[in-house]
């Protein structure tokens, strides 16, 4: 019965296009996610997620009814939820007495689950407690990771993974120096994560480049990681799988050299050099002679002068 109705074709428009929009495609779309509060959220964890969805807006969609689910032991209701609104990342807040003040962050692969990291609140600062200026809805934000935590142990770098496909918002092919003016700073160190965001100010320095500073914007946040759910490598690898047509094709008898320089081979056919055209020159022209040898095969004898 699933397989006869996900087979049937759609009736109106509307429906053809939202099944185009849900098909696969080869460059993927911005992904979207859900931000969802648990059964037991408090004020601190509602405005954490308020706070990112404000920063993630309008790539994400905020739950504003509390969902009584525990993603590490029920799986089910987030892949129902990420299905019905197309999103593949969320971010699940709730609170108790054993994890205080927890989110959940991870990412779908297919519409399950692929992995997730919890992570503890040990201070917050939200945007309303920072009195600046704020960057306007949808700018992208500048990632910096601090701290060798990220590239040595495996937990803090599948972590860093999930943070830049949360944060990085839509692929762009061109810069304005002026777009650029939001910064997200995330530090690893003694087993903490800092989570730091700044907006960036371009200010006169006297000559043609800026004088860049940064003030804190907001939200502030002291994490520590907890439990745990990492897919495992032949998952992982999968996911990361590229479609073939999006691979760039190799280039023939083309290579560079150590400072860039492009060479390329060609390969011809064996050439007669008897044939080949030279200089047009007095003293290069054959003789009659030369010609006859050439049509006969044999050489002529000379004809004497009539007297």
């Amino acid at each position: 019965l699933l397989l006869i109705y996900h087979c049937r074709k759609p009736k109106t428009k509307r429906a053809k296009r939202f099944l185009e929009k849900r098909e696969p495609k080869l460059t993927e779309n911005t992904k979207n996610a859900m931000l969802i509060k648990g059964g037991n959220a408090n004020l601190t964890v509602t405005d954490v997620l308020k706070d990112i969805y404000a920063v993630k807006k309008p790539f994400a969609m905020l739950f504003k009814k509390k969902n009584i689910t525990r993603p590490f032991e029920d799986q089910t209701s987030l892949e129902f939820f990420s299905k019905k609104s197309d999103c593949s990342l969320f971010l699940f807040g709730s609170h108790n007495k054993k994890r205080p003040n927890n989110l959940i962050i991870g990412r779908m692969f297919d519409y399950h689950v692929l992995d997730m990291i919890e992570l503890g609140i040990e201070k917050f600062v939200s945007l309303k407690d920072i009195k600046n200026s704020k960057c306007p809805e949808g700018t992208k934000p500048m990632l910096i990771f601090a701290g060798d935590l990220f590239d040595l142990n495996e937990e803090y770098r599948r972590l860093k993974s999930l943070l830049i496909d949360f944060f990085r918002g839509p692929t762009v092919s061109n810069i304005r120096l002026a777009g650029l003016e939001h910064v997200l700073h995330f530090t690893a160190v003694d087993g903490k994560i800092y989570m730091r965001s700044y907006k960036v100010l371009l200010k006169k320095s006297g000559c043609k480049i800026p004088r860049i500073e940064l003030e804190e914007m907001g939200p502030s946040l002291d994490l520590v990681m907890r439990r745990t759910h990492l897919a495992s490598d032949d998952l992982y690898k999968l996911s990361l799988k590229q479609p073939k047509a999006l691979k760039p094709k190799k280039k023939k008898n083309i290579s560079q050299d150590a400072f860039g320089t492009t060479y390329g081979r060609i390969h011809m056919q064996k050439q007669d050099l008897s044939k080949l055209q030279t200089r047009k020159m007095k003293g290069l022209k054959k003789r009659a002679a030369e010609k006859s040898v050439e049509e006969d095969g044999a050489i002529s004898p000379k004809k004497t002068k009539s007297t």
